[in-house]
């Protein structure tokens, strides 16, 4: 097999035994039939794929999906699983450490990711000092279409 075959093969495989295993209703997984189960299986295809191929530029988008498949799980499911935009900003810094650890470049943004989504998730508790994160929070929470029409600019412009 192709390597450029291989990633759509394991996703094809996870994807299968996801379905077989929905249609057998196994007790054990009866919480894993949700479309999250989906994104879990979409970013441990990436990972396995990232790993076995060699090819770790992939190892960032896979942390991604599966942490954000996992995440979603877990507010669907769990009753003290932590809702907050932070977890995002964590994922994201995970996600900057594990690819990093193979291609040496990613570090300082993957540190840096993980002290604010840190610092937001527990921004809450310490309110007396953070209360400006908060507001902030709201602000970016309302605003946000506006960061990706920017996005979008900087990105046309530096295309000519």
């Amino acid at each position: 097999m192709k390597r450029q075959n291989a990633l759509f093969a394991y996703i094809l495989i996870g994807i299968g035994l996801f379905f077989l295993v929905r249609e057998l209703k196994v007790p054990i997984f009866t919480d894993f039939y949700s479309w999250q189960t989906l994104l879990i299986i979409i970013g441990s295809a990436f990972l396995i794929y990232s790993y076995q191929s060699k090819n770790y530029q992939h190892i960032f988008t896979g942390t991604l999906i599966l942490g954000i498949g996992i995440h979603l799980h877990g507010v669907e499911h769990y009753s003290f699983w932590i809702d907050h935009w932070g977890i995002y900003v964590i994922i994201l810094g995970l996600a900057f450490l594990l690819r990093s650890i193979k291609i040496k470049s990613g570090f300082f943004l993957g540190f840096l990711f993980l002290g604010i989504g840190g610092l937001a998730v527990f921004s809450e508790q310490f309110n007396r000092y953070f209360h400006w994160m908060n507001d902030l929070s709201h602000f970016i929470e309302r605003f946000w279409p506006i960061l990706l029409i920017l996005l979008g600019i900087v990105l046309l412009r530096k295309n000519k």
